[in-house]
């Protein structure tokens, strides 16, 4: 009986082929307390290795190194089977089965859930919702493990409950969090005394700030001069922006008037385009229909061709049908002539035998008259007849003997004749037969070797057609996946027109440059590519203005370029010459950081062609380095080592070793295109090209109709071959069929001959012999007849009989001459008139009607499909015609076009001229007004005080930060355009009364100038002046500021730094809890019931068990007590135990153990080893007693303990080159002396 109160009961254990368990094997019925019994080397070992094979037990722990391995035979090279597999069988709380199945294939393992197969965890998790726990090993205690845990110092008894409660498993992220924890106080301690640092430095700062008041004053005399330099360069300036604006606002008006032309030209464009499209339409419409009718006339070709091979094969027919006609004919003619011949000999025999009998009959007349007997004598005749038979009767016996054996030899002859007549009779129909097979042969040949002839054609027809459809569908496959991919690339990197217009110009420019200078490359954009995209933005942004910049090989070369920009007013540009930058080598050592992953060069993610160009690339990435993320790029550039580094992240986030910090991602990412960019050209020529080919390809597939009639005739040719061939071959079977009948029939008509010779030769010799008699007979007979021979005046009787039996005979044998001939005759005949020859020949006449009337609506109606596809080429040229003069059309509206964009395009040089007049002053007065800027900007700078009628320095632009960051990045945004700063200050309006008259008056640039350069010379000498009296620190506002920006930030860092430390500790905390937690509820529920269980095992309530830990706190860190005190002995360490309460003690552990998360069954390997009878009874007795709450299987040696259990499963070895485990099953509970003596 189970106890089903338990989730799960194990009910048997199935094993096929594992290890040393041959076929099926069951292991079971498995009770409450079962026991494994039997001899060492038995395979009890093999049973556990079962039993943790199916819990999912790995590899290494099953005693072999490879899964196949454990196929039984496998150790000896011999595996039974390439299959092995172990099945536990579970009895749930419902009373329901469930099977765990694990299945040894090969090298890898396969597991199943009531036979469907799952995936190993799923097959896991099951296994725990039953409570067993693989990693845990909560099910089993392998052989050994007992004096092992007996043994374990702390340390191992604190890793074995870290394992069994699950704590382990948070040990990695508890070690993590303690070292991020600890980090963070470490940073906060830093930065708390940072901030000491920094007060005292303010401290200072404020005491170097009340020393350079005292100094400003000295200055003031300075600042009076500075004023009036400024107020002069700021008037001259005002006055020349004043000239140019007036330039430009008549520029201008010109440039109008050209617009205006412009315009008007592009409206004649539009006009002349707008019917180019019209005319284009048209054309396409044609060419649309010419297509059409070009498909409609490959789709009735292929039926026309049908039809014409359907014409030509009727033809082929109706010649071979009438051939055979012909044939027929000639054979039916020759038939009714040996008719006609037969008949007219078999006449002429009868003709014959009638004159024949006539001439009897007279010559009898005649005959009669010469000898008449008297009745007297005519019965004397008799009498001496009579008397001559008496006295002969001797030879008349001898003569009747050998007449009989004559005449049968007779009959035997005549046999012989009528079956050779009967056998030349079948030669002849057999020689028939084989000459019209013959006949039929031929036609046959040439009916195959004419089919033949057409199939090669139709074959290499088709593979022509196979081979063009083939390409072409697979070409045009080809095409359209090119071509998708294209337009998808088109329409991923649309380009903004506008800045595409203006790229192209700055590309012509450098193209003019190489045109020019050999010494020019290319742009660096152009020649560099990112080894991947997702390096685009960052590259984009530590290249920044370097992206556009020419690359060139000398300085002289760059100047001759920048000559030429200036001459033809083009924009600036920036190039880099090869022997003048200054590149740094690369430090190889950058290349083999670990940690943050993934740095890298930013040289080794770029890709660049010309090689030439290396030292420009140096020069512009200059050691940068790319990294994942934001927080790696920070690392890397400041807290890597002692030395910092320009860093750049994927994003766009670039940390440079000055400390600027700048971003700017979406900006960067419009900007990143232009790596796209740079392809559309070739993506456009490349979807033109594809496009006109796809057009080609698809013409070339539509075939497909034609071969496939092309097929359909191909298989209607191969089938009547097949059939010709195989007619054919029938037909020469037949043949040799007939020659070896005819063979055969010579054969016999050649044994005639002797076997005729041989019977009348022997009828000769009997014709002697019959002769003698006769003689003899005859001398007999002179004696009586001759008194009688001289009355009828004869010299001897026989003479008389002679002349009329030798009449008759003469007579019989010539009717018998008549008969055999009209016979032979007859019989001839008859088989001539047997062969029906008429009959073929209207067979084939109404073959040939009928292949006739077939030939004549065949074609009719090729002549119609013929009539229709030339109806269509008609149209089809007509068509052709319009396209042509549609295509002169269009191609001279298209000259027209070409002559108007020209016109077109001179206006708009006209324009450009008109533009770079205007550019230039604009350009004049822009530079102006950046010097009005720039003195502005240096007077708030260096705080002049510039008296405004209208504003204040307030409203002097400041972006000197946007300006330095632009000399590192391109990509660095700004909140004020220069266009809105200059905007901004023309609102400002400046009080030129503080100076004097004589600078205001002067008009020549000459002269402005040199009254600048003694304004200038004046100030540098008040300036001397000063910079010779020791002056305090006048930066000390500065440094008070900094100071207490620091300050600010410092304590930011500290505030910012406390609250990392703060989410650490609470993170560390919380994981340490958990794995407290976890720990302690395992150790706490151990501790609890260890006691008791030793008690129990000991059977003593004296004895005592003690688990403690080390570290009360955190008692994962340190090792776990384990003390117990044995039944009437004081306490003493666990080493000084005897062997079998070392045994008992640990026994008691690991049941405490095995209650924390009890599996439905327990499995023990031979824990009785050391345990002598005493502790044996106990712990039997033990398990006996928690039989109603714990399946208890253990393997055991010892009959005091194994006599204890419900049931007793025997494993005994069949030895052999192989060892085979066989299993025996015995249920004690059917012993009631036993289970009550159990008990």
């Amino acid at each position: 009986m189970y106890n089903l109160a338990m989730p799960a009961v194990l009910v048997s254990i199935e094993v096929e082929n594992f290890k040393s368990y041959k076929g099926n094997v069951t292991i079971g019925p498995l009770k409450s307390f079962t026991a494994v019994i039997g001899p060492n080397g038995s395979g009890k070992s093999n049973f556990m290795d079962a039993v943790s094979f199916v819990m999912g037990e790995k590899t290494s722990s099953l005693r072999v190194k490879r899964l196949s391995d454990l196929i039984h035979g496998a150790s000896i090279g011999q595996p039974v089977s390439r299959t092995a597999s172990v099945t536990a069988v579970f009895e749930l709380g419902d009373g329901t089965l469930k099977r765990f199945t694990r299945v040894v294939q090969g090298s890898s393992s396969e597991h199943r859930i009531n036979g469907e197969a799952v995936t190993s965890q799923v097959y896991l998790q099951d296994l725990e919702k039953l409570g067993i726990n693989a990693k845990a090993k909560n099910f089993l205690v392998f052989q050994g493990a007992v004096e092992s845990i007996a043994m374990k110092n702390p340390k191992e008894r604190t890793a074995l409950f870290e394992e069994i409660s699950g704590s382990g498993v948070l040990k990695d992220e508890y070690e993590r969090l303690r070292s991020e924890m600890l980090k963070a106080e470490e940073e906060t301690q830093f930065t708390y005394q940072k901030k000491k640092g920094i007060a005292a430095e303010r401290k200072e700062a404020k005491l170097e700030k009340e020393e350079a008041e005292k100094y400003q004053r000295l200055k003031e005399d300075l600042s009076d001069k500075q004023v009036e330099l400024q107020l002069f360069r700021l008037y001259h300036n005002e006055k020349d922006i004043e000239h140019h604006e007036q330039d430009l606002e008549r520029k201008q008006h010109e440039q109008k008037k050209v617009e205006k032309r412009k315009e008007k030209a592009e409206e004649q464009l539009k006009e002349k385009k707008k019917e180019c499209g019209k005319l284009g339409r048209e054309l396409a419409k044609v060419e649309q229909d010419i297509r059409e009718l070009e498909v409609e006339i490959n789709k009735k070709r292929p039926a026309f061709i049908k039809s014409k091979e359907r014409v030509a094969h009727i033809q082929k027919k109706l010649d071979s049908a009438r051939k055979s006609l012909a044939q027929a004919k000639k054979a039916d003619a020759a038939h009714e002539q040996d008719i006609r011949e037969l008949e007219d000999e078999l006449a002429e025999v009868d003709k014959k035998r009638k004159e024949y009998e006539d001439m009897v009959a007279g010559e009898s007349q005649s005959q009669g008259k010469d000898v008449h007997l008297e009745d007297a004598q005519v019965a004397e005749y008799h009498r001496l007849k009579e008397e001559a038979g008496k006295q002969s009767a001797m030879y008349l016996q001898q003569l009747d003997s050998v007449n009989r054996e004559q005449k049968s030899d007779q009959d035997r002859l005549d046999n012989e004749f009528r079956k050779k007549a009967e056998l030349e009779n079948r030669l002849r129909q057999k020689g028939h037969e084989k000459d019209e097979a013959m006949k039929r042969i031929e036609k046959l040949a040439e009916h195959i070797k004419s089919s033949e002839t057409a199939l090669e054609e139709q074959r290499r027809m088709r593979e022509e057609l196979q081979s063009d459809v083939g390409m072409s569908k697979e070409r045009v496959q080809e095409l359209q996946r090119e071509l998708e991919s294209v337009v998808e690339q088109l329409g991923d990197a649309r380009v903004d027109k506008h800045e595409d217009s203006r790229r192209k110009k700055k590309q012509e420019i450098v193209e003019n440059f190489k045109r020019l200078y050999p010494g020019v490359f290319d742009r660096m954009i152009n020649m560099c590519q990112p080894i991947h995209k997702r390096y685009n933005v960052a590259i984009t942004k530590v290249l920044g203005k370097y992206m556009e910049a020419i690359v060139v090989d000398t300085e002289k070369t760059a100047r001759q370029c920048i000559q030429y920009l200036k001459e033809q007013m083009l924009e600036p540009e920036t190039f880099l010459p090869l022997d003048y930058i200054q590149a740094k080598p690369l430090k190889e050592r950058l290349r083999s950081i670990k940690e943050p992953r993934n740095v890298k060069l930013l040289f080794d993610v770029l890709h660049y062609d010309p090689l030439d160009i290396k030292r420009a690339v140096l020069f512009a990435t200059n050691n940068a380095l790319v990294c994942e993320t934001p927080e790696d790029a920070m690392k890397v550039a400041y807290e890597m080592d002692k030395n910092r580094y320009d860093a750049v992240a994927l994003d766009g986030t670039f940390y440079q070793k000055s400390g600027i910090i700048s971003g700017g991602s979406l900006d960067l990412a419009r900007k990143a295109k232009r790596w796209d960019e740079k392809h559309m050209s070739q993506l456009k020529a490349t979807k033109e090209k594809l496009t006109e080919e796809l057009r080609d390809s698809m013409k070339r597939s539509r075939k497909e109709s034609e071969l496939n009639t092309v097929d359909s005739q191909i298989r209607g040719l191969e089938t009547r071959l097949k059939y010709s061939k195989t007619d054919k071959e029938k037909t020469l079977q037949q043949i040799q069929q007939l020659e070896l009948e005819l063979d055969a029939l010579k054969n016999k008509s050649e044994n005639f001959g002797p076997t005729i010779a041989e019977i009348e030769k022997t009828m000769f010799d009997r014709g002697n012999e019959i002769q003698r008699i006769k003689e003899s007979m005859n001398n007999v007979e002179d004696k009586v007849f001759t008194s009688f021979c001289e009355q009828i005046g004869v010299a001897n009787i026989r003479q008389y009989e002679e002349r009329e039996l030798r009449t008759q005979q003469e007579r019989m044998k010539k009717r018998m001459e008549f008969e055999n001939q009209r016979n032979r005759i007859l019989n001839q005949l008859e088989f001539e008139k047997t062969r029906d020859t008429s009959n073929n020949v209207l067979r084939w006449e109404r073959a040939v009607q009928d292949d006739e009337d077939e030939l004549e609506t065949a074609k009719q109606s090729e002549q119609k499909q013929m009539a229709d596809i030339e109806r269509d080429m008609r149209r089809l040229d007509v068509l052709k015609s319009e396209r042509l003069a549609k295509k002169s059309e269009v191609d001279n509206m298209e000259d027209l076009i070409g002559k108007a964009r020209r016109e077109v395009g001179a206006i708009a040089k006209d324009i450009q001229a008109a533009q770079k007049q205007v550019a230039a002053l604009e350009a004049k007065i822009e530079q102006k007004r950046g010097e009005r800027h720039a003195i502005l900007k240096q007077c708030k700078m260096e705080d002049i005080a510039i008296p405004m009628q209208r504003g204040n320095m307030e409203d002097i632009a400041q972006e000197t930060s946007a300006m330095e960051t632009s000399e590192t990045s391109s990509m660095e945004t700004s909140s004020t355009s220069t266009q809105q700063i200059y905007d901004r200050e023309s609102r400002i309006v400046i009080d030129y009364t503080q100076l004097p008259d004589n600078l205001k008056e002067l008009d020549e640039p000459e002269d402005v100038k040199k009254m600048g350069d003694r304004l200038n010379r004046a100030i540098a000498e008040l300036q001397n002046t000063i910079q010779r009296i020791q002056a305090p620190n006048m930066r000390a506002m500065q440094k008070l500021d900094m100071a207490r920006e620091k300050l600010q930030e410092t304590n930011e860092e500290f505030e910012t730094a406390r609250r990392h430390a703060r989410k650490a500790k609470q993170n560390f905390e919380r994981v340490k809890k958990e794995r407290h937690d976890r720990f302690m509820n395992c150790f706490e529920h151990v501790a609890n019931e260890i006691d008791n269980i030793y008690k129990s095992l000991a059977k003593n309530q004296s004895a005592q068990a003690f688990l403690g830990p080390e570290n009360p706190e955190e008692p994962y860190l340190d090792g776990i007590n384990y003390n117990c005190v044995a039944p009437g002995k004081r306490f003493q360490p666990m080493s000084n135990l005897s062997g079998g309460e070392k045994t008992v003690a640990a026994l008691a552990l690991l049941f405490a153990i095995h209650s924390y998360q009890p599996s439905p069954f327990f499995v023990l390997d031979e824990i009785d080893a050391a345990l002598d009878n005493t502790n044996i009874g106990k712990v039997a007795s033990y398990i006996r007693d928690k039989t109603a709450s714990l399946q208890t299987i253990v393997i055991s040696l010892k009959e005091e303990f194994y006599s204890h259990a419900d049931a007793l499963i025997g494993i005994c070895p069949d030895v052999g080159e192989c060892l085979i485990s066989k299993v025996l099953t015995l249920d004690l509970t059917q012993f009631q002396s036993h289970m009550e003596a159990a008990k």
